[in-house]
């Protein structure tokens, strides 16, 4: 019992904190990324330079910062253009998905990410993902809701004030 109100008071801190389950990233882990993308151009090796170039989309995309995030969703689209197994596709729908759900384009991300799971059903990091967008999706409902009944509230009482107003006048 202990644990379920536990839970619940978790659930409703972590609606209103807007909290989620996916990791985040700082400048030091992109500008780690960074490098390694540099040395690996400068090897030469091109599987190399292609799994360092993932790394740093991966930072981009969980990052703080929205230009990174822009940058990674930028990186991640151009990749997709060129043809790759599906299972590196299906980790670049992915990063996108976390990228335009970072930058608020729920629907985008929704899109991504049910194409993900067609891919692999059971993908726990997916699934987990698609929940975060569906409670940010309801979260932000909630707040709109919420918003449009205050404005209302506020409009019926400005034009109850003018009505009393009026009245008094007669």
């Amino acid at each position: 019992m202990d644990a379920k109100i536990g839970n619940f008071f978790d659930s409703i801190g972590s609606f209103f904190s807007g909290g989620d389950k996916i990791p985040w990233s700082d400048g030091d882990v992109i500008a780690g990324c960074e490098r390694e993308v540099r040395e690996a151009t400068n090897s030469g090796s091109e599987a190399l330079k292609k799994e360092c170039l993932m790394r740093l989309s991966w930072a981009l995309v969980h990052s703080h910062q929205q230009d990174d995030v822009q940058r990674g969703i930028a990186m991640l689209e151009a990749s997709l253009e060129n043809s790759a197994p599906p299972l590196e596709d299906r980790e670049k729908l992915y990063l996108l998905a976390v990228g335009y759900y970072r930058s608020g384009d729920c629907s985008k991300s929704r899109q991504l990410i049910d194409r993900c799971i067609e891919m692999q059903p059971d993908w726990r990091q997916a699934l987990v993902l698609k929940k975060c967008i569906e409670d940010k999706i309801t979260k932000d409902g909630v707040i709109g809701i919420g918003i449009t009944a205050s404005a209302v509230g506020a409009v019926g009482l400005i034009a109850g004030g003018i009505v009393a107003a009026l009245a008094r006048k007669k």
